[in-house]
């Protein structure tokens, strides 16, 4: 019987479908912001908004981009790039720094408040119960969700958004963060996801048991490294592993 203490869990695309999601988010809070930008421009006689939601969003991404290659330490923490992004094309487009600041805080608002908007698999919250009556769970993402309001959160007593630590995965920092405020050794734990390079590399490299939940067909698969389908799947690795489920 495996002396397994804890399992940690990425998010996206693991216990939830991600799929559109990010799209709808996107194009979402973007779309807010151009709808709810002009009143106030207009109260206060300012030039309008000149950007059409097509070239603003174009716009926005590319300064993203410039800004991560600008700061690489802070690449991985998307919430910071797009909100640093927001405020300089608010600013380029004519509004006061304190203006721009204020309209791309509650931008990122309406993106946290569709980002969340995420559907559980149906097996997730049952799966989750039974686990933490006998595991430590932690989830682990480089995704720039809102931990504390994702439709999981209260299944898991430490949550680690890489970006923010400025060390996404695979970078191993995150890990041994969770490990460590779980206080659980990696030979007792086990990863869960669905990228071989961000979730199963990282984690089986520090000892811990990696699960790979992936349809591509694998000849062989190394010590420790498990695969299946679907997150319901996960209660036949740890029967195969005899660890109490």
């Amino acid at each position: 019987m495996t002396s397994l203490k804890a399992i940690t869990f990425d998010l996206d695309d693991t216990l939830w479908d991600n799929s559109g999601v990010m799209a709808r988010t996107e194009t979402g809070h973007y779309g807010w912001l151009l709808e709810a930008l002009p009143p106030w421009l207009a109260e206060r006689r300012w030039p309008q908004w000149a950007l059409s939601h097509e070239d603003g969003l174009q716009d926005y991404l590319q300064r993203r981009q410039r800004i991560a290659a600008e700061v690489p330490e802070r690449r991985g923490d998307f919430t910071w790039l797009r909100l640093r992004a927001l405020e300089a094309q608010l600013e380029a487009h004519g509004l006061p720094r304190s203006a721009a600041q204020l309209w791309a805080a509650a931008a990122m608002n309406e993106f946290h408040r569709l980002r969340v908007q995420v559907t559980p698999h149906p097996e997730a919250a049952d799966l989750l119960t039974a686990l933490g009556q006998r595991y430590r769970l932690a989830a682990i993402t480089n995704g720039n969700i809102h931990l504390k309001r994702q439709p999981l959160a209260g299944y898991f007593s430490v949550a680690i958004a890489a970006g923010e630590l400025l060390t996404p995965k695979p970078d191993p920092k995150a890990f041994l963060t969770a490990l460590a405020r779980l206080n659980v050794a990696p030979e007792h734990a086990m990863h869960v996801g669905d990228s071989w390079e961000e979730d199963v590399l990282p984690a089986q490299q520090l000892g811990m048991h990696a699960v790979w939940i992936s349809e591509t067909c694998v000849d062989a698969l190394p010590e420790g490294v498990y695969q299946i389908a679907h997150i319901k799947e996960l209660p036949g690795v740890l029967n195969a592993l005899k660890a109490p489920y």
